[in-house]
């Protein structure tokens, strides 16, 4: 549940289905928050989601900071923590994409996306905040950005404008005839559709988790009376169900958003022929 104003009314303590209310269905409006600070009308404000990112920023940097300021040969419980988390994305993500070698230079870049963005999902089931901030397009776009930026770059350094061309198209002659029909899609797929799809992902995902959960939760609190109690009931266990299924969904969206990131990374590394 968000703390938004609008939310609030599948909350009020007379709604419930033999109130002779409606039932108060989450929506788009379950996703729009007034400003903390400024005014929304201008633009220049400062609202729930962009606290919470701000919070994950914060907490990620901590976290890190805490367990390898002063890092030791025996590690204690938060190092160890720390190093077996570094090490997971490292090893089972960089490394197994891009090989030890060519990979360890970008450990950084997807370890710290790994971990902010696994934040930003998790404080979708964290009391109070109950908001995963990726659910709002907007900053998975920013971080699809980031790597769509990061794999134009690196191609053109690695190959060149004409091997950039070539790797973008996918040039192949053996195609024959098919290969302008061929190329035509792969630019468009490549430099069009691949960011879009990178924080689209992500975004689908917590979106349709949040909306589900805020269903359930809802439900729950209407049913919550006369015979309804009963329904009211099984639809709390099924928040409880989902709530579970969440904190899964929300490491896998991170594990396959920086997953992809390599894949592109190594796409732009790889030699065309």
């Amino acid at each position: 549940m968000s703390a938004d104003p609008t939310q609030v009314l599948a909350f009020e303590t007379d709604c419930h289905i033999f109130a002779n209310c409606g039932f108060p269905a989450p929506g788009l409006h379950s996703f729009l928050f007034e400003p903390l600070w400024g005014d929304a009308n201008s633009n220049v404000y400062f609202n729930k989601p962009m606290l919470l990112a701000l919070l994950g920023s914060i907490i990620v940097v901590g976290f890190f900071w805490a367990a390898f300021r002063r890092p030791k040969v025996v590690p204690g419980k938060l190092q160890m923590v720390a190093e077996a988390g570094y090490d997971f994305i490292r090893r089972g993500v960089v490394y197994e994409t891009l090989g030890k070698k060519e990979g360890e230079k970008y450990v950084p870049l997807v370890v710290s996306l790994f971990f902010f963005i696994w934040m930003m999902n998790l404080w979708s089931i964290v009391p109070v905040a109950q908001f995963p901030v990726t659910s709002i397009i907007a900053y998975p776009i920013v971080l699809a950005l980031v790597v769509y930026v990061l794999w134009v770059s690196l191609t053109f350094k690695r190959h060149g404008f004409v091997g950039f061309f070539k790797n973008v198209t996918g040039y192949d002659k053996s195609l024959g005839a098919v290969l302008p029909l061929s190329m035509t899609i792969e630019f468009f797929s490549n430099l069009l559709v691949r960011p879009f799809t990178h924080a689209v992902r992500l975004f689908a995902n917590m979106f349709a988790g949040h909306t589900l959960l805020l269903l359930f939760t809802i439900a729950s609190w209407y049913l919550l009376n006369g015979i309804g109690i009963a329904y009211a009931g099984v639809s709390f266990i099924m928040t409880i169900v989902m709530t579970a299924f969440e904190l899964f969904v929300q490491a896998l969206q991170a594990y396959v958003f920086v997953l992809l990131t390599c894949t592109y990374i190594q796409g732009a590394l790889a030699e065309h022929h």
